[in-house]
């Protein structure tokens, strides 16, 4: 059974597509959550994620902040988008009642461990295997004797803010293959020009530094 894994969207509707069409054939999918959130097309990058087949749609961070009706951390950029994203949203009901986890031959799937950002080096004792998000970078380590795997970002690579991350999982031997590409970003930041976001928000996506 081939799966596809993936995480952080990010109302990047363009990434999402191209991703979907990247990954080609699946048998069904599993979100790490954060679909919602910065980019410009949250309820689009909702209807489509959600439309998918046999899907696992996990709560991110950012769906618990739009379903709690504020912003829960401190970075003001981050709140800045919040107050963009947030009052143009309305698939609520499409996000309200999502789980948190998700388990899996062997393997525990969530956005986060205690909502902290776990990167390949970060010191945390896991008591099994995961496959998480939040991070937006994409790594696999092992951790003897468990696996970490995280697909990174979709919408908003932190590292290249023109690549697309994902993973695709053989489920029968949970084995997880790293995949990723180049994409025209402008899209999305022409976009975010055309509803107005503030500066600072347009500036975070066209000031990163890009692969391609």
């Amino acid at each position: 059974m081939a799966l596809v894994v993936f995480s952080d969207v990010h109302g990047n509707l363009p990434a999402l597509e191209l991703m979907l069409e990247h990954a080609g054939h699946a048998d069904g999918y599993v979100c790490l959550g954060d679909v919602v959130g910065y980019g410009p097309w949250s309820n689009e990058c909702v209807d489509l994620v959600t439309a998918l087949p046999n899907l696992v749609y996990l709560e991110g961070n950012h769906e618990a902040d739009f379903v709690r009706g504020r912003y829960a951390g401190r970075n003001p950029v981050a709140q800045q988008f919040f107050d963009v994203c947030h009052p143009r949203f309305t698939r609520f009901e499409e996000i309200s009642t999502l789980d948190t986890s998700h388990h899996r031959n062997g393997f525990t799937f969530a956005h986060t461990i205690d909502g902290r950002y776990i990167f390949p080096d970060t010191p945390i004792g896991l008591d099994g295997n995961y496959v998480l998000g939040h991070t937006h970078r994409q790594f696999s380590v092992r951790r003897p004797p468990f696996w970490l795997h995280n697909p990174g970002s979709v919408g908003q690579n932190r590292r290249y803010i023109d690549v697309v991350d994902y993973m695709t999982l053989e489920a029968e031997t949970m084995t997880f293959s790293p995949r990723s590409f180049t994409y025209d970003v402008d899209l999305v930041v022409n976009e975010m020009r055309s509803r107005d976001y503030p500066a600072s928000c347009v500036g975070y996506y066209a000031g990163k530094p890009r692969r391609g």
